[in-house]
């Protein structure tokens, strides 16, 4: 096991963590036992995350700033630690998502990760065959939190009618998933729509993509390819971006005939077996 003491408190949000986790439970005066004990986990966690072998979660977090007194230090800490998990190529975008005040997107392979559920998340996730597939999972679970806040951006989803019938994950999974959907409706800052199959040839059959807005900052687009992402603030295609989401829009169904789509695709596909 690595000496904690060896540890760069510079080196990452995970480094200072593991050193500050340490740091204030000797200052404590408490064994990793004794604080295990405190915080209803394993001393063994407790030394893991101290020693960057295990990825905090937010509830231990929590846990820890309640233990300690540490006025939410640890609370605030971890949404860092969470982000420096995910990819470095997508880091910026989670920044820059993080910022927006409007998201727009359409997705033409899998449910939009800001409303996946954690099952749905870690088996997309699992698909790249990651080295730390909790560390990536807590990390999109953790961006997911944007639209918690007292004033979180307006989002716009658009849903391929084929995400909903990819069993990604099994039966269980894609019902948790689509019930998750129906959550939306009616929502006050997220709408959900589908573009139906019988949408045929549509504005973006190129692939998803998704657009962004801020208060201070230029419209971004940002879109996907095998390996890594890119975003752009170029006028010219922010504006193609626009009249191609106009154009989704007008061929999707209505966020009420959506909903009743996932529904009915929810009983029929993935219900109970009869």
């Amino acid at each position: 096991m690595a000496n904690i003491q060896s540890l760069d408190p510079s080196a990452s949000p995970l480094d200072y963590y593991g050193w500050e986790l340490r740091r204030q439970r000797e200052a404590h005066g408490l064994k990793q036992g004794q604080l295990g004990e405190i915080i209803f986990c394993t001393g063994s966690l407790v030394g893991q995350i101290e020693t960057t072998k295990k990825i905090p979660t937010r509830d231990f977090s929590e846990r820890v700033d309640a233990a300690l007194g540490t006025d939410g230090v640890f609370s605030r800490l971890i949404g860092l630690v969470l982000r420096s998990q995910l990819p470095n190529w997508f880091q910026p975008y989670a920044e820059m998502e993080a910022k927006a005040t409007y998201i727009s997107t359409y997705q033409a392979q899998v449910v939009y990760g800001l409303l996946q559920t954690e099952e749905y998340a870690r088996a997309v996730l699992a698909t790249g065959m990651p080295d730390d597939l909790d560390g990536l999972v807590a990390a999109r679970m953790e961006r997911q939190r944007i639209l918690e806040r007292e004033q979180p951006p307006l989002a716009w989803a658009i849903l391929d009618e084929a995400v909903l019938h990819r069993p990604i994950g099994g039966r269980e999974v894609m019902r948790g998933q689509l019930a998750r959907l129906l959550e939306f409706t009616g929502h006050r800052w997220m709408h959900v729509q589908v573009l139906p199959r019988s949408a045929g040839e549509h504005a973006s059959l190129d692939g998803s993509f998704t657009a962004m807005r801020f208060d201070d900052d230029p419209d971004i687009i940002y879109t996907e390819d095998l390996i890594s992402g890119h975003m752009t603030a170029n006028p010219e295609t922010v504006r193609d971006a626009a009249r191609r989401y106009a154009r989704l829009q007008a061929a999707a169904l209505s966020v009420e005939d959506s909903a009743a789509l996932i529904a009915r695709v929810m009983e029929e596909h993935y219900g109970d077996l009869p």
